[in-house]
């Protein structure tokens, strides 16, 4: 499996919350998930990253900056091969 990067660890040190804390207001049973995203191991899903960016007071995008400009780079190749 495929590592995911991200800044989710990041921007949770910055708002000083645990992944506890994380855990609690998302409603999760465990923090262990919030693990899991932080080490890339899986990712959120749609709701949540959007609540993750909300609690941490930024962009879906800025979380998963590195996936953003990669699907970017991709799509834009794909959009210029059509348009060829």
């Amino acid at each position: 499996m495929k590592h995911i990067s991200n800044s989710l660890r990041k921007y949770r040190r910055v708002r000083g919350l645990k992944q506890k804390e994380v855990a609690e207001i998302l409603g999760l049973q465990s923090a262990s998930i919030i693990s899991r995203w932080e080490k890339g191991q899986s990712m959120p899903n749609t709701i949540n990253a959007f609540k993750l960016a909300l609690i941490y007071r930024t962009m879906v995008d800025a979380l998963f900056i590195d996936l953003s400009r990669a699907l970017k780079e991709d799509l834009h190749r794909k959009e210029e091969a059509i348009r060829k």
